[in-house]
């Protein structure tokens, strides 16, 4: 891998410790033990984002080009592990404005991910950024959904729907 695609990592490292250390945030500022629980899960599978993408920078700085191949690292499961009936419906601004964050952070990370693709040349490194992709998608698809049906019983709460 040449300096480029190293470069991306470790900018892909910050991308998903920042993820980890907001997660780990709205945890300790959760309102029951099952959202801090809930949170910290989230937390957790940013961590195994960090420690693939530690492994794989390791093994690029050590290797040559020719020498690595991206997928000698399996990349880690990205389960359905958030428990959304966790979130707490009543007096739920805090989980509004987590999955509203974490939202526009995945965006953000797909979009990093995408422009990474599309400026390589470099095939090995084109499936990674996919696989990336790939882990974002399922979050911010996850949250999007969360999220629209948080923002629903926010509006019922505040005596404004229905419209």
């Amino acid at each position: 891998m040449d300096k480029a695609e190293k470069e991306i990592i470790k900018k892909a490292l910050i991308n998903e410790n920042e993820g980890y250390q907001f997660y780990k945030m709205a945890a300790s500022q959760s309102e029951t033990e099952e959202e801090n629980d809930s949170f910290m899960k989230l937390a957790k599978e940013e961590l195994k984002h960090i420690e693939y993408l530690k492994e794989l920078y390791e093994k690029m700085k050590n290797n040559s080009e020719d020498e690595l191949s991206i997928f000698d690292i399996t990349p880690p499961d990205s389960p359905q592990i958030f428990n959304w009936e966790n979130v707490s419906k009543e007096k739920g601004d805090m989980a509004l404005s987590v999955f509203s964050i974490g939202i526009k952070m995945e965006k953000e990370s797909v979009d990093f991910y995408k422009n990474a693709a599309k400026e390589t040349n470099n095939e090995e490194a084109k499936k990674l950024y996919e696989t990336l992709i790939d882990w974002e998608y399922q979050h911010l698809r996850d949250f999007e959904k969360q999220y629209d049906m948080l923002k629903d019983d926010w509006w019922n709460e505040q005596g404004f729907a229905p419209f």
